[in-house]
């Protein structure tokens, strides 16, 4: 890979781990978490959007606010139930998961569906995602067994959100033709309109919320955004095949921090599973 590839997927997965870290950290936020830190990253993409809109060559079509507004339906559901995972569940648990599930599921509906056959590389990335979860689910004391139940749940949940939006987000910049730039700055301010019935009727959790993780959201916020737009343009100079495990690496990051960080209990266990998942997921991309 490019070494400026690789660099700025390396740092796109380091922010990617930080700004789960930070999410982790904010308890009883829910919704109204969610709505200020997509607010916060609406606001600092407006000026990038305007100058992109400026320097099209093509004029808007309505099938770009389309793009935007489902894209924006689905990442308000993947926000919602990752933020409910890190209420109820451990880092180390739910963010693996997470990030693991989506290419697992991008392989059976290839066999179930579209009958397609992935090779022996791709059944051996689904079996190492499968085993990685294992490793991370299962074990552990009777005692956390219910949060761990928790953690599992919403982080397979949250796994097929982001699965859902990626397939979308890939047929809105290609096939639909929107530039990414007005495609997820006009999804974030979506987003943010579709949570403020939220915001407004619960104005005085928004401001406590403000008032007391001033700093979470806004490295949510805009870290969240900044991560992917690394991706995209580490895309425009290596293929796929080598940076979609490469940024997978944000995996082994969140279980180190929740290791280091939060000092969540059989966190190296679940660290193990994480490096097993993203191999899994490395032999998909590569099949």
């Amino acid at each position: 890979m490019n070494s400026s590839a690789l660099a700025m997927v390396l740092v796109a997965a380091v922010v990617h781990a930080g700004w789960n870290l930070a999410a982790k950290r904010v308890s009883g936020g829910g919704p109204r978490f969610v709505w200020l830190y997509y607010t916060v990253s609406a606001v600092a993409m407006l000026p990038a959007v305007g100058v992109a809109l400026a320097v099209e060559p093509e004029r808007p079509q309505w099938s770009w606010l389309f793009a935007a507004a489902a894209t924006a339906i689905m990442h308000v559901l993947y926000g919602i139930v990752l933020q409910r995972g890190y209420e109820v569940g451990d880092l180390s648990v739910v963010y693996p998961l997470a990030r693991g599930t989506g290419p697992l599921l991008s392989v059976l509906v290839a066999v179930l569906l579209l009958h397609e056959r992935p090779g022996v590389l791709g059944l051996a990335g689904a079996f190492l995602v499968v085993s990685g979860v294992l490793v991370i689910s299962l074990g552990g004391g009777a005692g956390d067994s219910r949060a761990r139940r928790a953690g599992v749940f919403y982080g397979v949940l949250t796994g097929a959100a982001i699965a859902g939006y990626t397939l979308w987000d890939a047929h809105s910049v290609t096939t639909l033709g929107v530039p990414p730039l007005v495609y997820f700055g006009g999804g974030a301010l979506g987003q943010s309109i579709l949570l403020a019935p939220a915001a407004v009727r619960g104005r005085f959790e928004v401001e406590r919320l403000w008032r007391d993780h001033r700093r979470e959201v806004l490295i949510v916020g805009l870290a969240s955004p900044a991560g992917y737009l690394l991706v995209l343009y580490a895309l425009q100079i290596a293929p796929v095949s080598l940076v979609a495990p490469a940024r997978e690496l944000s995996i082994v990051f969140g279980g180190v921090a929740a290791w280091l960080v939060l000092r969540e209990r059989n966190a190296v266990r679940r660290l193990a599973g994480s490096v097993v998942v993203l191999a899994g997921i490395a032999a998909i991309a590569l099949a």
